[in-house]
């Protein structure tokens, strides 16, 4: 009976498992998304964010090293530490948690197994923009287009006028001009 065991073994030892969550962990903070199977995906969503909450947590020197000793013990990839702290810590400082996104892909053809992408949300373009974040620089782009689509505009339409009352206007004009 598995009463109260929550984890999910996904048909491997202990070591094994252990091997397969540190080495996604390291992708997926390498890469910022990895396609995997749904349920790795969910297994490693427990294991990498604790991992990243850890390096928000920067109030002394002495913290800070202790948390980069923690996570390498986890991860045992210099590379991916190193990232984590430098690249992702920083960008996620603000987010109270949630740090990464499952996306269902399909079902993979050869074995039927139900494939996911697993991303760090403030790392995509489409989706990790914030409203306020977005809407700012856009607006402005707009403003300054319909201004000047505007003033574009009012030449071609005033000329527009001019070119449509009967052909003596404009003679007239370059006659009273010379």
């Amino acid at each position: 009976m598995r009463h109260g065991d929550k984890i999910n073994n996904l048909g491997r030892k202990k070591a094994h498992r252990v091997a397969l969550l540190q080495n996604l962990a390291s992708q997926l903070i390498v890469h910022k998304r990895i396609v995997t199977t749904l349920a790795k995906a969910k297994a490693l969503r427990t294991y990498v964010e604790p991992l990243i909450t850890k390096t928000k947590k920067n109030e002394s020197a002495t913290q800070i090293s202790h948390n980069h000793r923690l996570v390498f013990a986890e991860l045992q990839d210099k590379a991916a530490v190193k990232e984590l702290f430098t690249v992702v810590g920083p960008k996620v400082a603000a987010r109270p948690g949630g740090y990464t996104r499952i996306l269902k892909l399909g079902i993979r053809p050869g074995d039927n197994a139900e494939k996911a992408m697993i991303e760090l949300v403030d790392f995509n373009d489409v989706y990790g923009k914030s409203v306020d974040a977005a809407a700012e620089p856009a607006k402005k782009t707009r403003r300054s287009r319909a201004t000047t689509k505007k003033a574009e505009a009012a030449p071609a339409a005033e000329a527009e006028v001019e070119a449509t009352p009967a052909a003596d206007a404009p003679a007239t004009e370059e006659k009273s001009a010379e």
